[in-house]
């Protein structure tokens, strides 16, 4: 990679990193616990169109997660935003078909809904509904659900229209190198 492609590759990461803590951090009461709406996680459809974003969201959901100042938010919290923006990227870098952006939204609802419902059930014990599992199945419902509600909403509807305006398309084929 060229200095240049270096630059704006880190730069574009570092806007991203603080466009998701931000956002993240700004609309907290949403953003955090069992039941959560978290805006930022509309930005998990990045890496659809731009593979080499998944390090941005990756930091500022940890940038995010240090707010709660729990061990357990910053490691798995920001473990399930990694692995749904590689698996966002691979669909991506499969083709821009339907199908492909649907799926691509719907891997931060499946990486969120299990691996923070886990968290919450287990690591923070949020076990109201009896048994732990049937626990465990109502909070990766209720955290997959506002998930769902924001990438299918924001994440899909940038998927759809980042790449119709010029210059942001121009901006991502310079740091796909394109």
């Amino acid at each position: 990679m060229h200095k240049k492609n270096t630059t704006l590759f880190l730069a574009a990461n570092a806007v991203i990193a603080a466009l998701y803590a931000a956002l993240t951090i700004a609309l907290a009461p949403i953003s955090y616990g069992p039941v959560q709406f978290r805006v930022s996680e509309a930005l998990t459809a990045l890496p659809f169109l731009m593979p080499g974003s998944v390090l941005g969201i990756t930091v500022g959901c940890v940038l995010a997660n240090l707010y709660t100042g729990s061990v357990l938010d910053i490691v798995f919290g920001s473990l399930a935003t990694l692995l749904a923006g590689l698996t966002t990227a691979w669909f991506g870098k499969k083709g821009g078909t339907l199908k492909n952006r649907l799926l691509a939204c719907l891997m931060p609802v499946v990486f969120n809904a299990v691996i923070v419902g886990a968290v919450l059930t287990w690591g923070y014990e949020i076990q109201e509904l009896g048994s732990p599992l049937t626990s465990f199945g109502f909070n990766a419902l209720t955290v997959g659900l506002g998930e769902a509600v924001v990438l299918y909403l924001l994440g899909y509807m940038l998927l759809v229209q980042l790449p119709k305006i010029k210059a942001v398309r121009e901006f991502i084929e310079k740091l796909n190198g394109k």
